[in-house]
């Protein structure tokens, strides 16, 4: 008996150990710096100090956590059976743990870079822990541990951007994968003559490839003939003869046979498994040392724009359960990353594209499933949902989608809170919808190659009210303020209309309620949704044909918000700009000659300002009101901004300092002035 016993806990300790072998199995820290900041103290949290390196992993292909990654099972194996990966890493943590709040922020890079600058009350770049950067430093005030590490195959190196390697992955006999791939080309220049492909070329044949080009978005493309371009090498394009441009704000497509996938999933694991490993690894060894050990309690994901994408991903395909099924975040905050994938777990995956209502269309990353519950979907006859994603109730975690208006007009946001029909569905339980109203993708100014100004409205005083609510959720069990999103059932939403053969569909300017403003146009452009067809072992992450007509491809139902007499959109949350508003804030906008003219402005929205006094409205002919008509003089109008700030502040979607901040500026605004 003691025999037996003996035997079987030396087994479990080699299994175990065997086991342990997945994961994170090497750190490697290659940059200190402690203090950070130059030695700033913050709050009671105190001082902090970066770290930065490389962290090597390693995923087991015969595990059930990782055998929906696309390829894996073709990638090499090292002598353990396992695919190797490594990532870059960066971590900003208390000096002192001990006075840090145990909390771990991720922020999940965007193409290689950090964002979290204007979310925390410091300036930007890809190495904020300069002196200078600190500024208010909303996170390190509050004690959270900041992380990031690469994921994102197509990050360019450099510049302090994240990375990670992953391997090619090879036909069981070594010889390489060939498929199709395809790349959507389109240049705001004149200059541009030459093009670098994602995956080299299979071969230079090019009667195995098909340049094609069009001026408008929804024009019929003309096939180049070969004789006018050609390859250079593998890996770029040109046209003919030498030296010849892309045709300015010309959309170009090239499809042709690719070699040598990346096997991109791998990302996903790298995530989870980094994540996982700070937050669970108790014990150091070696070279594998969690700089970590022993102080997260709670751990959170942030993320702004591709990379929000990208955890809707990382949810659906079960990645926020680790190996051991533990749950890898607690809250994930993500801020425009509406109802779409990021096209990660696909041979010859391109992650960096995002498609847009003129760009980059025909990638898999408007893939059902949308939405949270698990659905059917009655185009395309599957089930599923981001829910379907976890095995255990105890893996879900507490999770916020913000959203601008641009998501909804060229992203279709909607499906994110609908089934694929259009319909309103009720809110998950562990999940809470937002739409931060009239804003563009990010914050602009100048017109650039769009009509009208960009939109300056900024999203950051929500995103921190959020974020701080998400942590009460998490924490405490508070929950969040209510779902702010246009609804069908509300009568807020304006249906889209899919356009037969066309990439785009249209609002009508009665169902959304747009006023006729004087030197604006409104075509109503919008991006729906398509159930294309790329073959059938899709499925299984291999795309074997992509569209080459919208002839009788059916289109998912989406929405936008319903707007005001001014223009500005009534569902979601209306920030001071919107609710006392000095212009028409919308997060569309249309390109002018020679960039497209009426094609959409892709991330841009409008700010269309209204006219000052009575008199000058009625010599423009604008039905909206004027700045003297709404609030007679300046104290009128910062009275307006005070209210709708107080407003929020009381519905937790803002912070008192950023209330203050709103109160402020309306003061030292030019509003009225006389």
């Amino acid at each position: 008996m003691i025999i037996r016993q003996l035997f079987a806990s030396l087994m479990a300790i080699l299994l175990s150990c065997t086991h342990t072998r997945a994961g994170i199995i090497r750190i490697e820290i290659t940059i200190t710096q402690s203090p950070a900041f130059g030695g700033k103290i913050f709050g009671i949290t105190g001082a902090y100090e970066k770290l930065a390196g490389k962290a090597y992993g390693e995923v087991d292909p015969s595990l059930p956590q990782n055998r929906g990654i696309a390829d894996l099972q073709l990638a090499p194996r090292n002598s353990r059976g396992m695919v190797e990966y490594a990532m870059d890493f960066y971590i900003l943590k208390p000096v002192d743990p001990n006075r840090g709040n145990h909390k771990l922020f991720a922020e999940i890079p965007n193409r290689g870079g950090k964002l979290f600058g204007g979310f925390n009350n410091s300036t930007g770049g890809n190495d904020p822990a300069a002196a200078e950067q600190a500024q208010e430093g909303f996170l390190m005030k509050e004690g959270y541990t900041i992380i990031w590490c690469g994921w994102d195959i197509s990050a360019a190196a450099g510049n302090g951007n994240l990375t990670i390697s992953v391997p090619v992955a090879h036909n069981p006999d070594g010889s390489s994968i060939t498929g199709p791939s395809y790349e959507y080309i389109s240049f705001d220049n004149e200059k541009t003559t030459s093009y670098t492909l994602a995956y080299p070329a299979a071969s230079l044949n090019k009667d195995q490839a098909v340049l094609r080009m069009r001026a408008l978005l929804n024009d019929l493309p003309q096939t180049i003939a070969s004789k006018d371009w050609e390859y250079t090498d593998e890996h770029t394009i040109r046209l003919l003869p030498a030296g010849t441009p892309f045709r300015q704000s010309a959309i170009y497509e090239f499809v042709y046979t690719a070699k040598d996938p990346l096997v991109a999933g791998l990302g996903l694991a790298a995530t989870r498994d980094f994540v996982s490993f700070l937050r669970y690894a108790a014990t150091n060894a070696g070279s594998l040392v969690n700089p970590l050990a022993g102080t997260v309690q709670y751990t959170y994901s942030f993320a702004i724009s591709q990379p929000a994408r990208y955890m809707n991903d990382f949810q659906a395909l079960g990645f926020n359960q680790d190996e051991q099924g533990r749950r890898v975040f607690d809250g994930i905050e993500n801020w425009m990353g509406g109802g779409s994938g990021v096209g990660i777990n696909y041979r010859f995956a391109q992650p960096g594209r995002t498609e847009r209502n003129r760009q980059n269309h025909l990638y898999p990353e408007g893939i059902f499933p949308f939405a949270y519950p698990v659905l059917t979907d009655h185009l395309s006859g599957k089930t599923g949902g981001r829910l379907a994603g976890y095995t255990s109730g105890k893996a879900c975690p507490k999770v916020l989608e913000i959203n601008s208006a641009n998501e909804y007009w060229v992203k279709a946001a909607s499906l994110l809170h609908t089934d694929p029909q259009g319909n309103d569905l009720p809110d998950p339980e562990n999940v809470r919808f937002y739409l931060v109203s009239g804003m563009q993708h990010g914050s602009g100014g100048s017109a650039g190659v769009c009509q009208q100004l960009q939109n300056p409205t900024r999203p950051e005083p929500i995103l921190r009210a959020l974020f701080i609510a998400l942590d009460e959720w998490v924490t405490k069990e508070v929950q969040p303020p209510a779902s702010s999103v246009p609804r069908r059932g509300k009568g807020t939403a304006a249906l889209a209309v899919a356009k037969a053969g066309a990439l785009t569909g249209v609002v009508p300017a009665a169902s959304l309620g747009w006023p006729g403003i004087p030197g604006v146009t409104y075509t109503g452009l919008v991006t729906v949704r398509h159930c294309f067809d790329y073959g059938p072992q899709f499925r299984k992450g291999i795309l074997t044909q992509y569209p080459v007509s919208l002839t009788n491809v059916p289109a998912y139902t989406n929405f936008v918000s319903r707007v005001d007499q001014d223009g500005n959109e009534v569902a979601g949350i209306r920030l001071p700009p919107v609710a006392a508003p000095v212009a028409t804030l919308t997060g569309w906008a249309l390109r002018r000659t020679p960039f497209g003219k009426d094609d959409g402005g892709e991330a841009a929205g409008q700010c269309i300002p209204f006219t000052n006094t009575r008199a000058e409205r009625l010599a423009l002919g604008d039905p909206r009101l004027s700045l003297e008509e709404r609030y007679g003089n300046h104290d009128g109008y910062v009275a307006a901004v005070t209210k709708a700030a107080l407003r929020l502040e009381a519905q937790r979607l803002l912070l008192h300092e950023d209330v203050q901040k709103y109160i402020r500026e309306a003061v030292e605004s030019k509003v009225l002035v006389k």
